[in-house]
Parts: C-alpha cells; sequence; structure tokens
C-alpha cells in the first residue's frame, strides 16, 4: 500500500498498516507525539487501518486539529466522571466546539454550577489513572446490547445502521461510547480543563423529544492556554453588547416581540450615523438608492425561489385572500426595479442600494441580542452588470470593503467559496468567474481561503471575516455572484450589436446587517465607540455654580452644538470626582471640566476617555480638536 505525505512523497508500506504503522516508518519521535492522523483530510484513529492509498498527515498536538481531539476526549472524561457520581445517567451526544466541548444527558438529579467543582474533581482523578483510550469496531447487533440500558445511544445506532455506517466503540477503564472518534492516547493528555455552564435542550434538537440537561466545558493541552482564555471569556463578559446596550441606553428588547429589537435614543444616534456614513461612501461610489415594498405577493417569492427554500423561515399573510410574504431578503425588489425600464450596455453596471428591512422567524433559542433577530436591516446593494464587468466590479469592491472596516480599525480576511455540487449554469463559466476572484483576491494581497464546493447554487461568493479586538472572527460582508435570478426573471440589456443579453447580478452587503454589526462593535470598542459614533461626545463639568462658571460652560456648550457636536452639561449639585466617573461609565470620548480658572482665562481642561490625566488648551483649539477627530473619524484619541 502507498501513502502520500504532506510535501507530495510517497511511502509504501505493508498491507494491513496502520496510522502508527504509518507515523513510525515516518519518524520514531513523530509517532510518540501523534495524537492522532488525518487520512484524505479527515481525522483518523492511530490504531485504524490504512485504504490501500491515501494522502497521510500526523496530527501533533501543535497542529490546527488537536484541540478538536483533546476536547472530544474531555467530553468522554467528563461524562465518566458524571456517570460515576450520577448512576443510572442517560447519554445522548457529546461533540466537541469551536470553544470546547459540551454532552447532552439525562440525569436522575437536578444539576447546576455548584455541582461542578466535585465532578471536575472525579474527572482530575481520571486522568490521575492514565486510562488507555482504545477504538473497537462492532456489529449492529453487538452495538445494542452493549448500550441496551442507554436509550438514546440505542435511537443512534438504529440511526447509523439505517445508513450502513461503521459503527465503534470508544473505551477508557469502565466507560465506553459509541463514538467515530478520533482520540487521544489515554486520560492523562486530558490535563486542563474547565466546567463552564448548563442549560437545558431536547434531543436531537426536537422539541417534541425528551428534555435534556448540556454540560458545556472547554479544554486545553496546557494549563496556561486555559487560564488565557478564560482571562479572554472575563473581557468578553465585559464587553457583552446586551449589557453594555442596557447600560448606554442603545438598544432593548420586549416580550411582546422577541427577536423584535427597540432602537432607543442613543442606539438610533449610532445607526444613523452608520448608515450616513456608508450612504455618503455608496453615492461617491455610484450608487442610487431604493426603497421596496415590505411584502409582496406569493407568486414573486415563487419566480425568485425563495418560496420553495425560505417558506418556514417567512412571515405570511394575506391581501386580498391572496398569499403575501414579508420579505426575508430584498433582492426580488431590486430585480422589479430593474425590470421597470429597458437598459443598455451603456447604463452598466447599474447599481442599486437599499437599508432593507427584512424579517425571518428564527428559532427562539437562536436569538442572541443583536447578533441573531427576528428582524434587521441588511445594507444590501445589488448590481447589474455585464459578465466581462465582474472583474473590474470586484476589484471596486474590494476598496470599498476596505475602506469601510479600515474606518473601525477591523482587519479581516476573505473566504472564496468555489462551485458545489449541485449548481445551475455551464463549468467553463463557473471556471472563470472563479478564476477571476482569485486573480482580484492575489493582486491585492488579500489573505484569503478557498472553501470548495460551498459555494451557492446560482454562483460562487467571498465571505468577509472580520477580526475584532477580542480575537474574535466574525462573518459580516458578502460578495454573491448571481446568475441565477436574472435567469429567472428573464433579465435582459440591449448590447453593442443591438442584441438582447442576460446581466449577471451581485449581491453584496457589507455590514451584513446594521443590527449586527452594531453589536459586533459594541463589543470591539467595549461600549467605548470613536467620537464620530458616539451617541455623547462631550460632556461638560462645572466645578461650581458661580455665575462666571455657568455662564462659560453654557457659553461652550453652544460653540460646540453649532458645530454639529453631540454635547451636554451635568449641572447637577454633586461632587466633582463622581460626575467624572460617571461620564467614565458611560464612556464620553470627552470629559470638559470648568472651573473660575478656565472661565477668566477661557481655556478649557479636557480629559479624555479611559485616561487619568488632563489637558488644558484654548477653547478655539479644542474646538478644531474635536472636529479634526469627528472629521477624520479616528478610532482612537490622543491629546
Amino acid at each position: 500500500m502507498k501513502i502520500i505525505l504532506p510535501d507530495n512523497s510517497f511511502k509504501e508500506l505493508p498491507e494491513g498498516s496502520t496510522a502508527l504503522d504509518a507515523a513510525k516508518s515516518i519518524s520514531l519521535g513523530l509517532a510518540q507525539k501523534a495524537i492522532c492522523a488525518k487520512v484524505d483530510g479527515e481525522l483518523f484513529d492511530l490504531n485504524e487501518v490504512l485504504p490501500e492509498e491515501c494522502k497521510f498527515e500526523i496530527v501533533t498536538k501543535d497542529s490546527p486539529d488537536a484541540l478538536h481531539v483533546l476536547r472530544h476526549s474531555a467530553a468522554h472524561l467528563m461524562a465518566q466522571a458524571i456517570q460515576h457520581l450520577y448512576p443510572g445517567v442517560q447519554f445522548a451526544y457529546g461533540p466537541a466546539t469551536e470553544d470546547g466541548f459540551y454532552y447532552d444527558m439525562k440525569l436522575p438529579t437536578t444539576i447546576s454550577v455548584e455541582d461542578f467543582p466535585a465532578i471536575e474533581k472525579e474527572m482530575q482523578k481520571i486522568v490521575s489513572q492514565n486510562l488507555e483510550i482504545t477504538r473497537e469496531n462492532l456489529s449492529e447487533e453487538e452495538a445494542l446490547k452493549r448500550f441496551e440500558n442507554q436509550k438514546y445511544k440505542t435511537v443512534h445506532i438504529h440511526e447509523l445502521a439505517e445508513k450502513g455506517a461503521s459503527l465503534s466503540v470508544y473505551k477508557q477503564g469502565d466507560f465506553q461510547d459509541l463514538c467515530l472518534g478520533p482520540h487521544v492516547k489515554s486520560t492523562k493528555y486530558i490535563k486542563a480543563f474547565k466546567l463552564m455552564n448548563t442549560s437545558a435542550c431536547y434531543f436531537q434538537g426536537n422539541k417534541d423529544n425528551d428534555s435534556l440537561t448540556r454540560i458545556y466545558g472547554t479544554a486545553f493541552f496546557e494549563k496556561k492556554d486555559l487560564d488565557d482564555y478564560l482571562k479572554v471569556l472575563e473581557e468578553r463578559k465585559e464587553a457583552d453588547h446586551k449589557r453594555l446596550g442596557k447600560e448606554l441606553g442603545l438598544f432593548m428588547f420586549s416580550d411582546f416581540g422577541p427577536g423584535l429589537p427597540f432602537w432607543l435614543p442613543n442606539g438610533m444616534i449610532v445607526r444613523h450615523e452608520l448608515e450616513s456614513f456608508l450612504w455618503d461612501k455608496l453615492t461617491e461610489g455610484g450608487y442610487s438608492f431604493l426603497k421596496t415594498p415590505q411584502m409582496l405577493s406569493r407568486e414573486l417569492w415563487i419566480t425568485s425561489g425563495h418560496w420553495k427554500k425560505y417558506k418556514e423561515n417567512m412571515y405570511i399573510t394575506k391581501v386580498d385572500g391572496k398569499p403575501y410574504a414579508i420579505k426575508p431578503m430584498n433582492c426580488p425588489g431590486a430585480i422589479l426595479v430593474y425590470q421597470n425600464d429597458l437598459h443598455s450596455y451603456r447604463e452598466l453596471p447599474i447599481r442599486y442600494a437599499e437599508y432593507g428591512l427584512d424579517h425571518r422567524h428564527e428559532a427562539s433559542g437562536a436569538l442572541n441580542g443583536l447578533f441573531r433577530v427576528r428582524a434587521f436591516t441588511q445594507d444590501d446593494a445589488h448590481i447589474f452588470l455585464a459578465f466581462d464587468q465582474i472583474g473590474s466590479e470586484i476589484r471596486r469592491l474590494l476598496k470599498l470593503f476596505g475602506d469601510v472596516y479600515k474606518t473601525f480599525g477591523l482587519s479581516y480576511s476573505i473566504e472564496l467559496s468555489t462551485r458545489p455540487e449541485i449548481f445551475v449554469g455551464k463549468i467553463s463559466t463557473w471556471d472563470k468567474a472563479e478564476a477571476e476572484l482569485k486573480e482580484c483576491l492575489e493582486e491585492n494581497g488579500i489573505p484569503y481561503e478557498i472553501n470548495e464546493g460551498d459555494g451557492a447554487f446560482y454562483g460562487p461568493k467571498l465571505d468577509f471575516k472580520i477580526k475584532d479586538s477580542l480575537n474574535r472572527v466574525w462573518q459580516c460582508g458578502t460578495i454573491q455572484l448571481d446568475m441565477q435570478l436574472p435567469h429567472r426573471f428573464h433579465l435582459t440589456y440591449t448590447d453593442k450589436d443591438g442584441k438582447k443579453k442576460e446581466p449577471v447580478m451581485l449581491h453584496r452587503a457589507i455590514f451584513g446587517s446594521f443590527e449586527r454589526f452594531t453589536g459586533i462593535i459594541i463589543e470591539n470598542f467595549k461600549g467605548a465607540f470613536p467620537t464620530w459614533l458616539n451617541p455623547e461626545q462631550v460632556r461638560i463639568l462645572p466645578v461650581n455654580n458661580d455665575e462666571a462658571v455657568m455662564k462659560y460652560a453654557a457659553a461652550i456648550e453652544k460653540k460646540l452644538k453649532n458645530k454639529n457636536v453631540r454635547v451636554s452639561i451635568d449641572d447637577r449639585n454633586e461632587k466633582l470626582n463622581y460626575k467624572i466617573r460617571e461620564a467614565q461609565t458611560k464612556k464620553v470620548p470627552y470629559t470638559i471640566v470648568i472651573g473660575n480658572k478656565e472661565a477668566e482665562s477661557k481655556n478649557v481642561t479636557y480629559r479624555l476617555y479611559g485616561h487619568m490625566d488632563s489637558k488644558t488648551v484654548a477653547e478655539n483649539e479644542f474646538v478644531k480638536i474635536i472636529e479634526k477627530d469627528i472629521k477624520e473619524r479616528q478610532v482612537t484619541r490622543n491629546y
């Protein structure tokens, strides 16, 4: 048998060799470090027999996939500890996740975070026993007998058997679990772990099934990595947009409309600034703005294909006895606008922008502040162009996206999703479009990854992954190349030769939605927005209520308001330190302290948010400082 190594070299092995045999043939030292293997791109247990010919790679703890394997093993470790402490527990599923792991189970008693220390202690005991973790393949009959007392495992065995999937068990000491693996070699590898929280869930996510308990945890190879992660979690808790949204008066929700955000006065200022900023950018870029109806008839959604794909998530009503749907997306409306006129090649590209309010019925359990809502406004655009204009338009869009994200201090990378198994159009057209997208990305030096086969059925797409100040990655922007909707709606333009041609359509959003992007930047800035975005930009604090002091404070307020600066005076009868602390709590960018000295000299003593020291400048100089800060949309403020 033959294996292909990462450097594309070949290695011959005896028939029936396992992944561990292959590792040893490469290097004994590498074999000792091996966690598992990667065979043809899939994680593979070290003791499994390799296929006749395959791509082969060893996974060590330094490999990107290693944490996934460790965390899967940690889920088994937790389950074993719970089995010791809560006899009679019924186990469902226990996968690894991006940040850790969880296990769903039916417990004989209620469990809470107060019980976690006892579970963790039992887990440490099992780790110290250095139990070997072994794999065993089973028939359906053997598996059913092995798990005859485990209700949910029995259901899973039947499901796997119906699909013709292989069945395997991983064992460690007195614990066994139905699992495909792979896992670490023994429990001693699971050194650093922490149980995080618990929640209720349904078996297989179906509300008609049994209610279960889900316990979440995380694990790392080293304690330092765990400690660093827990520190980051504390920072994220401090930056939580739901808490900050309430404290800063940005948005709220009501039980009268779950998932439907209410924008409060301060939040509307932030949103208005975002809308205005993007409006100016798009107007400069040759976009025309639309506003399309909030609901349209079923026939339109059938033609567009959304009725078949999104019906379950659409809000449907009747008008004059005919089915209508509140729009879940804006593209059909933009298409109707395009159809309203005849078009020539000379007009292309036609760029329609719309701040479109969309509604989608998300599951109640998925709702999460502004990150996941049922009503959201997309910063949508639909661009109609000729096929040979795709490259130039993508280049324009890449510059636009870069300029916008730079304004918020956000770095980003791009994921290029290519032709899926089920697609429409010619392969040659797809290949040409994908090649064009790659060329655009490479010539601009933008980091990107290929997501093979994950494009939309109507065309390839670019997804923009932005990284915030807490090193989290969010998907916000997208550019989708659509060669299907123009065909469905029989869109045309008159080409140079006088013949009718079908345009190509680009769907693009930069923020994604104003709701989600606002949530992201609340957490990115930890509520301390750049001055241009902040609902309150300056707060004036009179030291006393002397007439001269109050008169000068009012004069500064008036001058700043005349410059369209959002300013207020805190003239409450409170101590100055108390008012300074409150201004800092509310994350006001500039706090001005006015005393008798300032009133006499016509100077301004100001303090920046997050700074302990203050600076005194002439009144006119301060006005220039804040005007420059706002005009240039500076991300950070300096004295």
